[in-house]
């Protein structure tokens, strides 16, 4: 998953150090970020290479020690970098570094929305020595935007329910997904969505697995289930183009990303099924 950066060590702890030469930079243009790519690897510049002042970056994180700074907007393509779409970073390597590049797209959308209060409207600035975003009007301290989400593996003995979405340039199958509410459970808000969009209940809910899902803001959180009674879908055409029973075997063995929990959870039920 886009997570596992295998011996690589991610630190979200803040750090007030400024940058030098030899840190690493993250730059975004909308969906787009900076970096260099070939043949399915990419590179991440360091300050020293696009000649930013490091009193204009904002620490994000570090890996392995390694400290990531977050540039300001407008940042020019140079030293061989270009604007890429953030979404190619599911397939690229090494891993750590496409790890790196959609994490701080995270932040850095969390900072782009929260130049002003919300409260009283004043412009915010950043904490000194924290994370947060803080108003020095009214005091309002705003922390990192993470929203919590189910992923729902939705089986009838040897089919899983798969799902295609409405009107998204992701046109591979996927699973029942869906925002936690407010006053949800998670496994409620599995129940909900897997109502809503294919018109099934279910029971048996297990936990699978977890991920932080930067494209998003998301903690994605996955589930399987059985179906409950009666087998027939009824697809909410506003959420999904389509929803179908699949047999395991009928699976593509392999799915080309790597990067997500979906997949993981589908070829999981292709290949490592227990019941």
């Amino acid at each position: 998953m886009i997570q596992d950066i295998g011996a690589h060590e991610y630190s979200n702890v803040f750090l007030t150090t400024p940058a030098e030469p030899g840190d690493r930079v993250l730059a975004y243009r909308g969906r787009e970020v900076l970096l260099g790519e070939r043949d399915a690897m990419c590179e991440l510049p360091r300050v020293g290479e696009l000649g930013v002042a490091a009193s204009d970056l904002t620490f994000l994180f570090s890996i392995d020690g390694e400290r990531y700074y977050l540039a300001p907007g407008g940042l020019a393509e140079a030293g061989g970098y270009a604007f890429h779409p953030l979404q190619e970073c599911r397939y690229l390597a090494p891993r750590y570094l496409a790890f790196a590049a959609v994490t701080g797209s995270q932040l850095h959308d969390w900072y782009a929305n929260n130049r002003f209060c919300g409260r009283c409207g004043h412009a915010t600035e950043l904490a000194p020595n924290s994370r947060e975003i803080v108003c020095p009007s009214c005091a309002n301290v705003v922390y990192p935007k993470i929203m919590p989400a189910v992923i729902c593996g939705v089986t009838w003995g040897s089919k899983i329910l798969l799902t295609k979405y409405a009107g998204r340039a992701y046109t591979r199958y996927a699973l029942v997904a869906g925002f936690n509410e407010v006053g949800e459970t998670l496994e409620q808000t599995c129940a909900r969505e897997v109502m809503e969009e294919v018109g099934l209940h279910i029971k048996n809910l297990r936990y699978y697995a977890d991920q932080p899902w930067p494209f998003t803001s998301s903690l994605l959180v996955g589930y399987f289930c059985e179906l409950d009674g009666d087998p027939t879908i009824h697809v909410d055409h506003k959420e999904l183009k389509l929803g179908v029973w699949m047999e395991r075997e009928d699976i593509p063995r392999e799915l080309p990303d790597t990067s997500s929990l979906t997949n993981q959870m589908i070829m999981h039920f292709r290949n490592d099924w227990e019941g």
